[in-house]
């Protein structure tokens, strides 16, 4: 029972912003799509594993960890934001490109976010019953790498419905992924800076939490921007 508890804390928070996201969409998309990006996000937890373990052994050595603040940023965006967001970025392609419904400015939001939260949803469950003391572990995670996870999806689809609606330009193709792996980038640098100091860890996890709000604002910018364009009633906000 204890174990269908800590398996139930570490699904939830994923579970509840797709079903946030989804009651969203005006015109909603069909259950096996979705199923289909959702199992694409928890397919490419594997290569990404592998993938991570092996830069970080190049970065670090065999069983290295980061011991200054430079080394921790290197980990941040080298071993976790551009490995994790590229292969989410490679899975919504994989969803969309012979998607016949993905017809509508928010559908790459929606998308995308199916494969985030499906990555996120297995990497909290890693993280939940990795630890002893699950139950803090849980909640931070709810409140923070969760949903930092869905922003960065957020991120992702805008700026992937912006390139195949609206601006095929190479600009906004490049931010398909530079605007996810930066905030991402900058989430974890800030998370791991206790690793090298307990003290400006303690400082950075207020910064930390002043920025997934703000990340979170500008999310929710973009998210209401595509529902807007899809009504004919908004524009593309760069």
């Amino acid at each position: 029972m204890n174990m269908l508890i800590v398996l139930a804390a570490a699904l939830l928070p994923a579970i509840l912003l797709l079903i946030y996201i989804l009651k969203k969409d005006p015109q909603p998309e069909p259950t096996s799509w979705l199923v289909k990006a959702v199992l694409f996000g928890v397919a490419i937890c594997i290569p990404v594993v592998i993938v991570e373990s092996g830069i970080e052994t190049v970065l670090f050595g065999p069983g290295g960890k980061p011991a200054t603040f430079a080394g921790t940023t290197a980990m941040a965006f080298f071993v976790a934001a551009i490995p994790e967001e590229a292969f989410k970025l490679l899975a919504l392609w994989l969803v969309l490109r012979k998607n016949p419904y993905f017809d509508e400015h928010f559908d790459g939001i929606v998308y995308a976010v199916c494969v985030g939260l499906g990555f996120a949803a297995v990497e909290n469950v890693g993280y939940v019953f990795g630890q002893e003391e699950w139950v803090p572990v849980a909640i931070a995670r709810a409140l923070l790498a969760v949903p930092g996870h869905y922003a960065f999806a957020v991120l992702m689809g805008y700026y992937y419905s912006v390139y195949h609606f609206v601006d095929r330009s190479p600009k906004v193709a490049v931010f398909i992924l530079l605007a996810p792996v930066v905030v991402h980038g900058v989430y974890d640098a800030l998370a791991m800076s206790g690793i090298v100091n307990p003290y400006v860890g303690g400082l950075c996890f207020f910064l930390l939490v002043w920025f997934c709000v703000r990340m979170h604002k500008v999310a929710r910018k973009k998210l209401v921007a595509l529902i807007e364009r899809d009504r004919g009633e908004s524009t593309y906000t760069g």
